[in-house]
């Protein structure tokens, strides 16, 4: 386990991220990955608007006849990037690849519940419900702890 400090700074001092460690390891190169890419937006388009979409503010995004879409709380956008693409890019946040076609935010998840065949449904603040395939269950259960 490591210790984690923020520091709040004037608006006229550059903002930077300091590591301290005891060797330069796997993991620190990877918590240095994911603070050089951009990992906190993803571009989406609605009618001929591109938009940067926070991953906090997505519920979940879906693969449908070949197209990549972005469910967010009032409004749905469309993406070029293809769900492998995506996923990818949200490796280490709180995105989950829960099906085929489908990756979900669980920190949109208020609860989940098993369903038929041994998969689960998850029900997301907004009132939705997705489906988890039960080859993701496994999964699921160790990302929430279960």
């Amino acid at each position: 386990m490591f210790k984690i400090s923020i520091t709040e700074i004037d608006k006229d001092r550059e903002e930077e991220v300091i590591i301290m460690c005891h060797e330069v390891n796997d993991e620190v190169l990877s918590i240095v990955q994911k603070l050089k890419k951009n990992e906190n937006i993803i571009l989406g388009s609605s009618g001929n608007e591109v938009f940067r979409i926070s991953i906090k503010d997505i519920f979940y995004i879906e693969s449908v006849d070949n197209k990549t879409f972005i469910y967010c709380q009032n409004q749905v956008f469309d993406t070029k990037a293809r769900l492998y693409e995506l996923e990818e890019k949200l490796t280490g946040t709180k995105m989950f690849r829960c099906s085929k076609a489908m990756i979900l935010n669980l920190a949109k998840v208020r609860s989940v519940a098993p369903s038929i065949n041994g998969r689960f449904e998850a029900r997301l603040t907004n009132g939705e419900s997705v489906i988890i395939s039960r080859q993701y269950v496994p999964n699921l259960k160790k990302r929430l702890g279960m």
